[in-house]
């Protein structure tokens, strides 16, 4: 029997996502382990593989379609000997029972509801096909429409949506802007967050929100309402560190098995992980039934991609060697930039570190990555004038801030944390023990 292809869930939290490409076509030979579409979910672009052989009969949902939910149909796979004919259809948009065409998309007044009904009777009872705006619904529409909507004035929570699944599409809003009364402003004033009221007046394009994009920005919005941050800093003398890196790197083998290239980013890696050992009660993080408190030291690691940012995890780090850590973090990174990280490669971690010291940023405090307790802030490594023994110097500092979820991590075990930090960043050599 010809079988639905559904929309999957990529990661635990995924809802929806974004069709973003199809990699075959309708009548396409597919096998097992082939890439069929490439999912936009909130944590990075994703593959998807087919599970079951046959011919791609029917694409449902096309590339760049927004906000397709979890387990929705989104293409229809035959197999060998069926007949296409038997191929299921396209879901339709729902109707009521009683109507005999799909109703006319329009403007409704939402009555208020009766006082002897129950709130939850009135939803539960509510027509699959009336406007998202009466049964609390999130509102689903194409962006075209929702730009037309916005530059008309046009509530989209009051629109029926005949497009696929309830989906509201230009013709709806057309039809809602026709059937507005005569009285109405020909637009509504956008609201004070709308593209249009930002640019005030100014020429400027829109680049719509990716899935990570939103994920980034409601993510981050949490941490900082909910997770009460404090911040400490301090600088780090690195010149040891720097002798060290440039012998190693020269006596690496350039190619083949043992090659590795240290760099600055790889000892800071080292360091955290050796100095969250040194100091456990720094590798926590908050929950209201009590403290949790990580038995492994998992780093995650801020890498910049197009469109936004992602937190590859070197597992384990503070048992692993500078080199190994070295090129597992240039492999990370590789895939991050591709889109091809695994779910285990970036979902956990126990502390971040956020490193812009190569972008010439001297300081800088990060915004904590929930659950984790603990982000740290590395700058670049500069020469500055310090006092030795009396006299002026010059070294090359890099200052560090820690940020740090006060409900988990006290002051005085994150000062407690830095200081480890910097005592094994400074002396290099206790990281090849």
């Amino acid at each position: 029997m010809p079988t639905n292809i559904l929309m999957p869930a990529l990661s635990p939290t995924m809802t929806e996502g974004r069709l973003a490409k199809w990699m075959k076509r309708e009548g396409d030979e597919v096998k097992a382990g082939d890439v069929i579409a490439e999912i936009e979910t909130d944590k990075a672009t994703m593959e998807v593989e087919a599970v079951d052989e046959g011919r791609l009969q029917k694409i449902l949902v096309p590339a760049g379609t927004d906000g397709v939910q979890v387990n929705a149909p989104i293409a229809v796979l035959l197999g060998e000997g069926e007949d296409p004919s038997a191929a299921p259809p396209p879901t339709p948009a729902p109707k009521a029972a009683a109507a005999p065409k799909p109703p006319t998309p329009a403007v409704i007044t939402v009555p208020p509801a009766p006082a002897a009904k129950p709130a939850e009777a009135a939803l539960a009872a509510a027509p699959a096909f009336v406007p998202a705006a009466i049964k609390g619904e999130r509102v689903f529409a194409s962006p075209l429409a929702r730009r037309i909507a916005a530059d008309a004035g046009v509530d989209l929570k009051s629109i029926v949506g005949s497009g696929p699944h309830g989906r509201i599409i230009k013709a709806d809003v057309e039809t809602a802007k026709s059937h507005a009364p005569a009285a109405r402003p020909a637009a509504a004033p956008a609201p004070a967050h709308s593209a249009a009221a930002v640019a005030a007046g100014i020429a400027h394009h829109v680049v719509p929100h990716t899935s990570m994009r939103r994920a980034i920005a409601r993510r981050l919005t949490e941490s900082k309402q909910q997770v009460p941050h404090f911040y400490l800093s301090l600088d780090c003398e690195i010149d040891a560190l720097l002798k060290l890196r440039a012998d190693l790197n020269a006596k690496a083998p350039e190619k083949g098995e043992g090659a590795y290239r240290l760099s600055v980013n790889d000892f800071v890696i080292r360091a955290s992980a050796a100095a969250l050992r040194k100091v456990p009660a720094a590798n926590a993080a908050w929950s209201d039934e009590g403290i949790v408190m990580f038995d492994a030291v998992d780093v995650s690691v801020a890498v910049a991609i197009p469109g936004g940012l992602i937190t590859p995890i070197i597992r384990n780090a503070d048992i692993k060697g500078l080199a190994a850590i070295s090129n597992e973090m240039k492999s990370l990174a590789a895939k991050a930039r591709e889109g091809k990280l695994k779910l285990e490669e970036f979902q956990g971690g126990t502390f971040s570190i956020s490193n812009l010291g190569m972008f010439g940023i001297k300081d800088f405090a990060a915004v904590i990555n929930p659950p984790q307790g603990c982000i740290l802030a590395v700058g670049a490594g500069e020469q500055r004038p310090v006092v030795k023994a009396g006299a002026l110097a010059i070294a090359t500092i890099m200052s560090v801030t820690l940020s740090v979820d006060h409900r988990a991590v006290d002051g005085a075990v994150g000062a407690e944390y830095l200081a480890a930090f910097k005592k094994l960043i400074e002396d290099p050599l206790t990281l090849l023990l």
